[in-house]
């Protein structure tokens, strides 16, 4: 464990995603059994397999996350709208909704609240706001995060990983503005335990990731050695 930190388990924090294009329904199977045996808090796959993680995750305690107008928040709001209720009446408990960055570059602020919170007041369960943070200036990732808050969203996540991943000084920020208020997804690029437990101590509350099962192999050995593992690959 790094000296420096206090005990975290990190597994209880972890979305554990299965997001590639080639994601096949065995992926989804391995995924979900190891989100309950590790105790991750979801698995987050795409809209196609949320039926299948439902059925495998039945009666068990992660949740079943998917993403909405993923990777680019392009899709109109009609189709986002549908494509959220629709997960929902597969099974799914938490949704992560790409925000339009296009509408929030160009002040259509109206437009960007108006969807999410149209989302969130239809499906009636947690939403996550992907911000796509490598993409806005601090200025813009306070008008997202306020706009995000105020509509309704339980978290805001910082990024799809198609653009960059989390930074500690986003999840910093981030956790600056909302004052606890919602929750930090930090999402993307997480590829080692420290990496992982430097954005809970930025204020993370969630973790998105597909390299679980390796963080939680690095924990043990930073355990077992008492130190930060750096570049540990094994």
């Amino acid at each position: 464990m790094a000296a420096d930190y206090p005990n975290i388990d990190i597994a209880p924090y972890i979305d554990h995603s299965l997001l590639i294009a080639t994601a096949t329904p065995e992926y989804v199977e391995k995924w979900c059994e190891e989100a309950y045996r590790l105790n991750f808090a979801a698995v987050c796959v795409h809209p196609c397999y949320v039926k299948l993680a439902t059925e495998l995750l039945h009666n068990k305690d992660p949740q079943v996350c998917t993403v909405i107008g993923f990777p680019t928040g392009g899709t109109t709001a009609n189709v986002k709208l549908y494509e959220a209720m629709e997960a929902v009446e597969n099974g799914a408990t938490e949704l992560d909704i790409m925000m339009n960055l296009g509408w929030l570059k160009a002040g259509k602020t109206d437009l960007v609240h108006r969807e999410i919170a149209t989302i969130c007041e239809e499906v009636g369960k947690p939403v996550k706001v992907i911000l796509e943070t490598n993409l806005l200036t601090d200025a813009e990732k306070k008008l997202a995060a306020e706009l995000a808050m105020d509509a309704g969203a339980a978290f805001l996540k910082t990024s799809t990983g198609w653009n960059g991943g989390a930074t500690v000084s986003d999840v910093r920020l981030l956790k600056e503005i909302t004052q606890e208020r919602v929750g930090i997804k930090a999402s993307g690029g997480i590829s080692s335990y420290n990496d992982a437990l430097d954005l809970i101590m930025a204020g993370a509350t969630r973790l998105g990731t597909s390299r679980a099962v390796y963080l939680l192999h690095q924990r043990d050995k930073s355990a077992e050695y008492g130190v930060r593992i750096e570049n540990f690959n094994g």
